[in-house]
């Protein structure tokens, strides 16, 4: 946690010119399934970017709604917002287990765009997200650029505990690139190159992967392009999106996250993961033998508060950026919880299973 520490405050805080003039054609990429509550805000949110308008467009990708998501797409009368449905792009009998990645890939070959930035349907933005985005991506000539994501809140203890928790990967994203000791990125905030995507041979190879749209590309761009992704460390350019309303969503979505981690080709990354899960696993299994013998939930306790104390100093400094410094109030009460969760996501992650999106994926 130290060591994300000083990733995090390593990593230089990307500052915009004001005499930037953007030159680069951005198309960005929408996939929607079921989101009449939120696509409307998204598509405005990219249309009043302060991005020239020649230089956008929008793609989103109808997943089979059957709510009125495309209805309201449709609605839009702006000549750069274009409408897919994506069941008119299936065959009657095909198999897809990673409908995302077929909804990604669908819109980007459609794309006119040099540079493809994704992101989900229930996300908003500053008006100059996609100028950061781009300014970063033509000043490093970079295959993939990272860019931060921030959950809202309702101020529920389950918001407010999956605030804090993606917050902290958050921090490890953006630590972990910059000290080289793996990847890891957003789906819901990230960019990259239109010709190097079809380079790799986009998600062909991992479209049989029900999850891992963003890390498992990322991947093959990395193995493609070293040392060709970057990190844009700018207020400015982060994505707001709500986090899962209950607990059972909530699992369900770091399920589907976990599900992908037998996937990784990142010996470091897997190595780091697998430290994690396992000291949560030891302290929960300690707290279990603790209640049979007390003398031990001693030791929990101690566990536990070093581990509290070590995580808040890195936090920190990531809480400042993202404005969510008097969240960390809370950190301390919630830390049993989480070390629940982390014990029981990556188990039910490894058996793959899960509900998502009115889907049940094996």
């Amino acid at each position: 946690m130290m060591l994300y520490r000083r990733g995090w405050r390593k990593e230089p805080l990307f500052v915009l010119h004001d005499s930037y003039v953007p030159s680069t054609k951005i198309s960005v990429v929408i996939p929607a399934r079921n989101e009449e509550e939120n696509i409307a805000s998204c598509i405005t949110s990219v249309l009043t970017q302060d991005y020239p308008p020649a230089l956008l467009e929008v793609i989103v990708i109808d997943d089979h709604s059957n709510d009125d998501t495309a209805a309201i797409i449709r609605s839009f009368t702006d000549e750069r917002v274009k409408y897919i449905d994506l069941a008119a792009h299936m065959g009657s009998e095909a198999k897809v287990v990673a409908f995302k990645k077929l909804a990604l890939a669908t819109g980007i070959a459609q794309s006119k765009g040099d540079l493809i930035v994704t992101t989900d349907a229930d996300c908003t933005a500053g008006k100059n997200w996609l100028k950061e985005i781009a300014a970063k991506y033509e000043l490093e000539q970079a295959v993939m650029v990272v860019a931060p994501v921030r959950f809202t809140s309702d101020n529920s203890i389950v918001q407010v505990f999956q605030q804090l928790d993606f917050m902290s990967m958050q921090g490890i994203t953006a630590a972990t690139l910059r000290l080289k000791l793996g990847n890891m990125c957003n789906g819901a905030n990230l960019a990259f190159s239109k010709k190097a995507y079809e380079e790799v041979g986009g998600y062909k190879g991992i479209d049989h992967i029900a999850s891992g749209d963003d890390y498992l590309l990322m991947m093959k761009l990395n193995r493609s392009f070293p040392g060709g992704i970057a990190y844009l460390k700018s207020a400015n350019a982060i994505v707001s999106t709500p986090p899962q309303p209950g607990w059972m969503s909530f699992l369900n979505q770091r399920i589907r996250w976990a599900s992908k981690s037998g996937k990784y080709d990142d010996n470091k990354m897997t190595g780091i993961l697998a430290m994690v899960y396992l000291l949560n696993v030891l302290l929960f299994a300690l707290f279990v033998y603790g209640i049979v013998h007390p003398v031990y939930l001693a030791w929990f306790s101690a566990a536990l508060l070093v581990k509290t104390t070590v995580e808040l100093v890195y936090l920190l400094p990531v809480a400042n950026f993202f404005h969510c410094r008097r969240r960390l109030l809370l950190f301390p009460v919630l830390q049993p919880l989480h070390i629940v969760y982390i014990v029981l996501a990556g188990f039910l992650g490894f058996a793959g299973v899960y509900r998502w999106k009115d889907r049940t994926v094996k």
